[in-house]
């Protein structure tokens, strides 16, 4: 084994357990109208939402963190959405988890590891620092480098990234997101159960959200 492998495998959980994440194919797009009720049923993981749980427009985001896309929505649109239509009551938002690779996987436990008040701000972490922590020969260490800023330990980090159930339950999540609501990329967004297959700008938000608005 090669130094450099012998470092991913303590960085993927899933490439420790010698298993594997397949890469989507063709563009990020989710499919249909789905009801809400079973769109927001619970999954193995609780759900991470903001807003009011009365909302009367619910958007549920499935992400990946290695995603470009995604990352560009978190730091261009997310503070939009959140400012304008979460914190007035308008939108329950949740973001749930598709990870395209080991790598993502892998970044989305170490979000889903901090404290439970902390994820949005994890997330938007991770989404910021995209580039830091993808593109280095040695994603471990950029990976550690950015959880110790955040109050990691060695050993948190390492007994996070070997938690075999969360990687499961990750799996999980994306298995119900493609084969119960066609999802089969990322960014994809539900607004009321009705599909969305990208929204990469405020106009774009504006648009999906403006049916739902009385």
């Amino acid at each position: 084994m090669t130094p450099s492998r012998r470092r991913f495998l303590e960085c993927s959980a899933a490439l420790l357990a010698g298993g594997s994440i397949a890469l989507a194919a063709g563009p990020a797009m989710a499919q249909g109208v789905h009801d809400v009720a079973e769109l927001m049923k619970p999954g193995p993981l609780p759900d991470m939402s903001l807003g009011k749980a009365d909302a009367p427009i619910t958007v549920v985001e499935y992400s990946s963190m290695t995603c470009g896309h995604c990352a560009n929505f978190h730091k261009n649109v997310f503070p939009y959405l959140k400012e304008k239509y979460v914190d007035t009551g308008k939108v329950l938002f949740v973001h749930r988890e598709f990870p395209l690779d080991p790598l993502a996987a892998a970044a989305s436990m170490l979000v889903r590891c901090s404290p439970k008040e902390k994820y949005y701000d994890m997330l938007s972490l991770f989404f910021d620092q995209q580039a830091v922590w993808v593109t280095p020969n040695d994603p471990v260490a950029a990976l550690r480098k950015l959880t110790r800023q955040v109050g990691f330990s060695e050993e948190s980090f390492k007994a996070c990234l070997t938690d075999q159930k969360m990687l499961d339950d990750l799996t999980e999540i994306r298995r119900i997101a493609s084969e119960k609501f066609r999802v089969d990329g990322t960014p994809a967004f539900f607004v009321n159960g009705r599909a969305q297959k990208g929204i990469s700008t405020k106009e774009e938000l504006d648009k999906a959200l403006a049916p739902f608005l009385k």
